[in-house]
């Protein structure tokens, strides 16, 4: 069962290595989401390598907790997370994107550790919620934790599955929203303002708390309030940076999905070894 207390240098070193790989994946494929997925890595590394209970030799482990990745397009995030979870070997990275990969441009189903291949947004709560659902039927105790982006959250089946959380008590779902604040044609609340966000999921009946996303001493205190939350489903709304550690990438919609030419990747590569991030 993994279930590692690292410390939160070695996160931190981690977090490092995981944003050069997903950019020389994306790189080396020619295409790619760097923007999304590069905004999340500390919120993974936080899940996988801290908070859940799950099972890289054994990816059918009934009791394992369940990771959705609604924003289907970040999959370099949560492959590199996987392969270096164990779940398949790392060198597999190199065929992102290629002709007869099971790495897929948008998450896929066909690689160990996925729970579902996501891309079309706005459906990964409405799943958690039927994952949630049988576990609490069959009285298994397992938790489920859903990353969305803000840009997702536009899409009106979120909110009908954020009913139905809050309407059947689900206590055993983690809504995570990665809030860097850009989708794909510019700012989040020039195209579709979603403020309040707070107010809008409390009013929902969901415990609501927010973080910086990058911050590993408020992702892990935060996934562990999760647990003693009785009755209700809980929000974490992680303030991000779209592109994080890489200069030229930070907050541009640009790089939502867009590959660096190599000299880009040298830069990126440069400033994140250098970054201290």
């Amino acid at each position: 069962m993994v279930n590692k207390k690292f410390n939160i240098d070695e996160l931190k070193k981690l977090a490092r290595q995981f944003r050069k790989e997903i950019l020389e994946m994306i790189s080396e494929a020619g295409s790619g989401h760097p923007g999304g997925s590069l905004s999340s890595v500390e919120i993974l590394i936080a899940l996988y390598y801290y908070k859940m209970n799950h099972k890289p030799d054994n990816p059918s482990w009934p009791i394992r907790d369940r990771f959705i990745m609604s924003k289907g397009h970040a999959s370099p995030v949560l492959y590199t997370t996987l392969a270096n979870s164990g779940y398949f070997p790392k060198e597999e990275l190199r065929n992102f994107r290629k002709l007869g990969s099971r790495l897929q441009g948008h998450v896929h189903i066909g690689v160990p550790g996925v729970e579902l291949s996501t891309g079309s947004l706005g459906q990964g709560l409405s799943v958690a919620n039927g994952i949630a659902l049988g576990a609490k039927i069959r009285k298994l105790k397992f938790n489920i934790y859903c990353l969305m982006g803000d840009g997702e959250i536009q899409e009106g089946q979120v909110w009908e599955a954020a009913m139905t959380g809050s309407h059947h008590k689900l206590d055993n779902i983690c809504a995570i929203i990665d809030y860097n604040g850009v989708q794909e044609n510019g700012p989040v609340s020039e195209i579709k303002n979603e403020e309040p966000i707070v107010d809008k999921w409390k009013s929902f009946g969901w415990e609501v708390i927010e973080i910086d996303g990058h911050n590993f001493e408020e992702l892990i205190p935060a996934f562990d309030e999760f647990d003693t939350i009785k009755n209700k489903p809980m929000l974490i709304l992680a303030h991000t940076v779209k592109g994080k550690g890489v200069s030229y990438m930070e907050g541009k919609s640009a790089w939502h999905g867009k590959a660096p030419n190599p000299q880009q990747l040298k830069q990126a590569l440069d400033e994140i070894s250098k970054g201290g991030l």
